[in-house]
């Protein structure tokens, strides 16, 4: 009985000494630049756990995968569909090419509730949409809000299916800084700026803006919005001409106002969204089942290790600023309403 208690013993010792060794490498690693999110070192991607949201009939494999888009579009390199660093085109590409490789998956429904964001993440986003409906039908449920960016990246999918109280459209684009040059000749400030053109600075706040600086920035804003307007053309099947002289004017449109004007196939809820995903999948019977992502084992003691490496404490954290007043930097282009502008 000794012998084998000391056995026991001896293997958690070793267990133990295994996993303290694991925890000062990472905390080597994010000490070097190797950890947490230094492009040196990259943490695996896990695949996206399954949660069942409705069963399927006579024990079928037949499977509709539900996305949720939520939050702000945004290009920043975390991953954060499911979680808090808003919506990026990484993760929402992660979890489309998981659902198109799995066999079992009929389809796909997006239940998108975001205002947009940037122009570029919004593109990105509708293109891996696209791409995915041309292997699968990609189902898109607009709840409560499917905006500008939102909006633009449903155009991507095979069908839309929109509530009918849904906050939608608001087709356009926007930048928008602030100019402080006023202020600065009041309080005795100057800013010093040297640039190597005339155009390099054309969103400086610091000096009143010329009207050439001016008509150059629209430029660049209705390129954006051609091809927005192009791209909302292609897929409902509507005259550009027509757009532009009706919806797509930055306006926001109710489920209801959208039907009629072309921008969504029908009305419904989310029920009605698997209903149109399983017809097209040719699955009657198929389950539903929501995409989740968990963090691994990796990734928890990875960022333990780049805190103690920082000299940080291990203490957790709540922000919910971004989530609630998103961070977005002047100067940038959004496919956002104008309210949400910074």
């Amino acid at each position: 009985m000794k012998n084998k208690g000391l056995g026991c013993l001896v293997v958690l010792l070793v267990f133990i000494l295994l996993v303290s060794m694991g925890v000062n490498f990472l905390q080597f690693a994010s000490a070097a630049g190797l950890g947490g999110s230094t492009p040196g070192f990259v943490m695996p991607k896990e695949k996206f756990s399954e949660k069942l949201e409705k069963e399927g009939e006579f024990n079928t494999k037949d499977k509709i995968v539900q996305l949720d888009l939520d939050g702000i579009i945004t290009s920043s390199s975390e991953d954060g569909m499911f979680g808090s660093a808003g919506l990026t085109p990484g993760a929402v590409r992660r979890a489309l090419d998981q659902a198109v490789a799995d066999v079992s998956v009929k389809a796909i429904v997006l239940k998108v509730n975001t205002p947009g964001g940037e122009v570029t993440a919004s593109d990105t986003i509708y293109h891996a949409v696209k791409e995915a409906a041309k292997v699968k039908p990609v189902v898109v449920y607009m709840d409560s809000m499917a905006t500008s960016g939102g909006y633009y990246l449903s155009c991507g999918a095979t069908r839309v299916v929109a509530n009918e109280t849904t906050l939608t459209g608001s087709i356009g684009v926007i930048i928008q800084t602030l100019n402080y040059s006023q202020a600065f000749g009041k309080v005795g400030l100057e800013s010093l700026t040297f640039v190597s053109g005339n155009f390099k600075d054309s969103l400086s706040g610091s000096r009143p803006m010329r009207d050439d600086e001016k008509a150059y920035v629209q430029n660049l804003v209705m390129q954006m919005y051609d091809k927005f307007v192009g791209i909302v053309a292609e897929a409902r099947k509507v005259d550009v001409n027509v757009l532009k002289s009706t919806v797509a004017d930055g306006r926001v449109v109710t489920g209801k106002e959208a039907l009629e004007s072309k921008l969504v196939d029908e009305l419904g809820y989310i029920e009605d969204a698997y209903r149109v995903a399983k017809e097209l999948g040719q699955a009657p019977d198929a389950m539903v089942v929501r995409y989740e992502s968990s963090p691994s084992f990796l990734q928890i003691f990875g960022g333990l290790g780049s805190a103690q490496a920082r000299g940080q404490s291990n203490t957790i954290t709540l922000d919910v600023s971004e989530r609630l007043l998103p961070r977005l930097e002047a100067g940038r282009m959004y496919l956002l309403p104008s309210h949400m502008a910074p």
